[in-house]
């Protein structure tokens, strides 16, 4: 194993590369022995710069030996050499290496010290101007103040990474702000945890305050993460008493602290208190307010003639039932749907045929869905082109932001007449807001969702809220078509969710739903393995990484995602010489490795034949192609698009063979292996494995009891879930609420 405690010390003769967002950079450094390749997470560092690194030694295939540096200092050219070096580097804007000369002639080793402390001398050379000289010592000191705040946040205990990320939030005051506070980086983007801050802060003598007012913030932010929009006051007062060992007084004075300084809002509902962060109240808010207007001001109705609807149905030999000629009429006419069903209840059907009378009356129709595969599927399933709601809002950086925002929103709304947004029920509360924003004034949305999947991974419940609130037109699809009837992933489905044990007892050739019988996780956990690497690919022919998905109710455990991705990737992956690996959070990735993007990165860049542009998102599945450490360089292989990570980006990747049911909301797969055995009771409810049921599109195997099962299909206590987007939509919406 590597050693990081070697030491190299040198000038920088060259920056071969530097990556400013994560701030990854190639130098070539003298070490007076030799010219040495340096990589490593840096702060933005100079030619000419002498600097000391601590690290490890590696090879790279192609550039060859390099010090992998883990830490970096720099201090500054003390030679007339180095100096005339750094100061041609362009490191002043205006400086170049004709003017750079000039002033080391000049003032030779004080050169610095005269930028730095008597500009007026610099106006002494001819070319340099009084306002010149001022000019190039107030860069000059912007540039000193960069590297002081690194060393300083660095001094602190932060690491070069962190450093960077604070720098980039509090710009020259990181230094100050931190040392007397470094809790308020904690809950801010790119920040740390409130434990990294408790190691920061411990012996530095902390003011209690500024701890206790940081705990409030990772309670709210922490709870956002399992859902929550909002948090009643009082169930946070026993959690933050037993996390700081203090008082109720401490931790009430903290809460109100938060509140006048607007880091937190509180809102009255129904005779209690909530608490909310800034961002997702005006979230939820602004969906109440958004749905409020397109109520208002509809879009200009259009009679629906009954040949029309007659004539989609003879030519995709269908015949509509009453509800689903209601849905039609609404969305085309009224403006504003909600359609919501089960599996076989003809909600694509139904979707096709809005299009189609949409299109027949010169209408624009945008599909969206919030994943890609959701999208991909939206796509396949209605012959129409669909977009990620992040690709149809194109995510971009704005100059002067930090922050990713959206092209389209409420300034530069989108060019559409109508817009359809599948799998409503995994799209959270700041995604929603986000595509509302973007709708035009009097643009027609219907909204297609199951109201019995589980709510979506991101905060809120937005498809639930909206049906419950009374506000939008709701048709629900309840008839099961004749042909669906055949599938018994269909029926069984219906049944589950009417709290009805599924059939298990079929075990014919053409059955598409199976329970295989273990009682213990040790077994269920080896019947996956062959059944996924083994026995369904010879028996129906397919392939083990692209066309079977085991989805698991939890992570932990023999029969949870961790311990089944190891297991899979033993056979389908195994240990290769010629394969690279990549290890951390205690698993290996591999080349050729099945894996998915855990969170929403836009900074990922991204190519396809004729297209490029920057962003993977939260859910997407791919093949990990390529691992190159040296260069920093990693491929992931997205369906149709080639993905290239950075070694900061690529810690959001976890292998995929196994995933939670969570995580597979939106997607289809051709076959789901399911372990239902020994399953943790609070994760043990009905909408969860009503969820993995509907993933199965040709063929879905449990492995485990019908004991385990029955359990399930009882228990249809839903995990509750914090949101006030039902008051906000259900009150006057006059009433000043801020």
């Amino acid at each position: 194993m590597e050693t990081e405690n070697e030491k190299l010390t040198g000038t920088v003769e060259n920056v071969t590369y530097r990556n400013d967002i994560n701030g990854y950079t190639v130098l070539e450094v003298d070490s007076q022995e030799e010219l040495v390749t340096v990589v490593g997470i840096m702060p933005e560092i100079q030619s000419g710069e002498q600097i000391e690194c601590f690290g490890s030694w590696g090879f790279h295939k192609v550039h060859g030996r390099q010090f992998n540096a883990s830490s970096i200092t720099q201090t500054m050219p003390a030679d007339t050499a180095g100096i005339l070096r750094y100061l041609s580097s362009g490191v002043i804007s205006g400086v170049r290496e004709s003017t750079a000369l000039k002033m080391v002639e000049a003032f030779g080793e004080n050169t610095l010290d005269v930028i730095e402390k008597d500009p007026e001398r610099l106006a002494q050379i001819k070319g340099i101007s009084l306002a010149k000289a001022k000019k190039i010592s107030r860069e000059f000191k912007t540039q000193f103040a960069v590297r002081e705040a690194m060393l300083g946040l660095t001094s602190l205990g932060f690491t070069q990474s962190e450093a960077i990320n604070a720098y980039n939030v509090f710009k020259d005051e990181a230094y100050d702000i931190l040392k007397v506070n470094p809790y308020c980086f904690v809950g801010v983007d790119n920040g740390i945890s409130f434990d990294r801050a408790e190691e920061i802060a411990e012996g530095k003598n902390i003011p209690f305050g500024f701890k206790s007012e940081a705990a409030v913030l990772h309670i709210i932010s922490h709870n956002l993460r399992n859902g929550h929009t909002c948090l009643p006051r009082k169930s946070i007062i026993q959690p933050l008493e037993d996390m700081l060992g203090c008082m109720d007084d401490d931790v009430e004075i903290a809460i109100d602290n938060n509140i006048e300084e607007k880091k937190l809002v509180s809102k009255n509902i129904n005779s209690k208190e909530f608490l909310f962060l800034p961002e997702i109240y005006e979230a939820e808010r602004n969906i109440a307010d958004r749905i409020d207007v397109m109520t208002k001001f509809p879009p200009r109705q259009s009679e629906i003639f009954a040949s029309e609807v007659t004539a989609f149905e003879l030519s995709n030999n269908i015949k509509f039932d009453q509800m689903q000629r209601q849905a039609i009429e609404i969305a085309v006419n009224k403006g504003l749907l909600i359609l919501t069903g089960g599996p076989g209840t003809g909600k694509t059907t139904t979707v096709k045929g809005i299009i189609t009378l949409m299109k027949n009356r010169g209408l624009s129709v945008a599909l969206t869905a919030p994943t890609g595969r959701a999208a991909k599927r939206m796509s396949e399933l209605t012959g129409e082109e669909a977009k990620t709601i992040h690709r149809l809002l194109e995510v971009e950086y704005k100059d002067g932001e930090e922050k990713a925002s959206f092209k389209y929103n409420l300034h530069n709304t989108l060019d559409v007449d109508a817009v359809i947004v599948d799998e409503l029920s995994m799209v959270d509360v700041t995604v929603f807001n986000s595509l509302l924003d973007a709708l035009p004034l009097g643009c027609r949305l219907v909204m297609v969702g199951d109201k019995d999947q589980l709510p979506p991974v991101g905060a809120g419940n937005v498809l639930s809220d909206l049906i419950k609130s009374g506000r939008i037109p709701v048709v629900r699809l309840e008839k099961i078509f004749r042909q669906a009837m055949k599938s018994l992933i269909v029926t069984n489905a219906h049944k589950v969710v009417s709290g009805e044990m599924p059939e298990l007892s079929r075990n014919d050739e053409d059955s598409d739903f199976f329970l295989l019988k273990e009682n213990d996780s040790y077994s269920a956990s080896a019947k996956i393995t062959g059944l996924v690497t083994s026995r369904l690919p010879k028996k129906y022919g397919l392939n083990s990484v692209s066309d079977i998905q085991v989805l698991c109710p939890s992570r932990k455990g023999e029969c949870g995602t961790a311990n089944l991705n190891k297991m899979l990737q033993s056979v389908l992956n195994p240990p290769d010489k010629r394969k690279k690996e990549l290890y951390f959070k205690g698993y290996i990735l591999r080349e050729g490795d099945k894996v998915m993007q855990i969170k929403n990165n836009y900074d990922v860049p991204w190519f396809k034949s004729g297209d490029s542009g920057t962003g993977v998102f939260n859910g997407d599945i791919g093949i990990l192609e390529r691992i190159d450490i040296e260069s920093d360089v990693f491929n992931v292989r997205f369906d149709d698009r080639d993905a290239m990570y950075s070694s900061e980006s690529v810690k959001e990747l976890e292998l995929a063979y196994a995933m939670t049911v969570h995580k597979s909301q939106g997607s289809e797969f051709d076959a789901v292996v399911m372990p239902v055995v020994n399953i943790n009771p609070l994760l043990a409810y009905r909408n969860l494995f009503y969820t993995a049921i509907t993933r199965a599109k040709n063929l879905i195997v449990l492995v485990g009891s019908e004991g385990q099962i029955e359990k399930m299909v009882n228990n249809d206590k839903k995990s509750r879930r914090y949101s006030a987007l039902d008051y906000f939509l259900s009150v006057d919406n006059s009433e000043d609420l801020f």
